[in-house]
């Protein structure tokens, strides 16, 4: 009898950590969301933004039945600013798990204190970083130098002219009033988060609202100071950014970097994803129009 109770703990045991065991292998997922530009206001070309908001229930619903950690909305909830947002975070906030917002350059509309912008989409801070399990998630602020998002007496907007001028002068594409870039401030932070990742064995994923690569006209104003940057640092594994509303993709240097396509274009078919994050793997499991990419690291 004794030994049939011992054998009975034994298995008992053994199923349990099994059970563990396929727990800690289970990939971590995070729901991914760009550009929904929710107006009230009549369609424009392409851009139906009354329907965003329907589209964005259909998206927390999916991404709530995917069982996510926490969901991504890399940027432009609305297309406006703030006299449209109280119905999009409603929206938005039907996500039952976390969701870590980025501004995009239309949340500056008509927005006269651009530095403190942030506190009006939750969030702690206008870049900052999401720890999970063996993953950082930096989320970086692309419109930090740009006119939209500064005063003109602020030292950003001095670092913005500065900057711009000098792409000017280099005739790059990417001079437009949509655009922006970040300060050496942010750029000196995001290198002491990717050195902290990397004495910490953790693997990096990089947020950002306008793209890093490729180059197109719709990338941050000093992409090629972040890509200096970032290739120096293995532990990131890829960037994902938005604005660029078809989306987009390329390597840069062995890093993946993700153009999302844009919730806002198109009347019915919506576009939303769920990253799954696994040892040695990258999937955006993509829905609608959002394309479905996997890449071994």
């Amino acid at each position: 009898m004794k030994i049939k109770i011992i054998f009975l703990s034994l298995l008992s045991v053994l199923f349990y950590n099994k059970g563990i065991g396929q727990q800690k292998n289970s990939p971590l997922k995070v729901g991914l969301i760009a550009d929904p530009q929710y107006a009230d206001q009549d369609t424009k070309g392409t851009r139906f933004y009354r329907n965003s908001l329907s589209k964005l229930d259909s998206a927390t619903n999916a991404i709530n039945t995917a069982g996510v950690d926490f969901t991504v909305m890399v940027g432009d909830l609305v297309d406006m600013g703030t006299k449209d947002l109280a119905p999009a975070l409603q929206h938005l906030n039907k996500l039952n798990a976390p969701v870590y917002n980025l501004l995009g350059n239309h949340d500056y509309v008509n927005v006269e204190k651009g530095a403190t912008l942030y506190k009006a989409y939750r969030m702690p801070a206008p870049y900052y970083t999401v720890e999970k399990e063996h993953w950082l998630f930096v989320l970086l602020n692309t419109n930090e130098l740009s006119e939209y998002a500064t005063t003109a007496t602020s030292a950003e907007r001095t670092a913005w002219q500065s900057l711009n001028n000098r792409l000017k002068l280099e005739q790059r594409k990417n001079t437009q009033p949509w655009n922006g870039g970040i300060s050496i401030k942010q750029l000196k932070w995001l290198e002491k988060q990717l050195k902290k990742a990397e004495k910490d064995s953790k693997n990096v994923i990089i947020f950002t609202h306008h793209p890093l690569f490729p180059e197109n006209g719709l990338e941050a104003l000093n992409n090629r100071d972040i890509l200096a940057l970032i290739e120096k640092y293995p532990a990131v594994k890829a960037v994902i950014s938005g604005h660029h509303h078809p989306g987009n993709f390329d390597n840069y240097k062995g890093i993946p970097m993700i153009t999302l396509e844009g919730m806002i274009e198109t009347s019915n078919e919506n576009a939303f994803g769920v990253l799954e994050l696994s040892p040695g793997q990258i999937e955006l499991k993509g829905q609608g129009r959002m394309t479905s990419r996997k890449f071994k690291f």
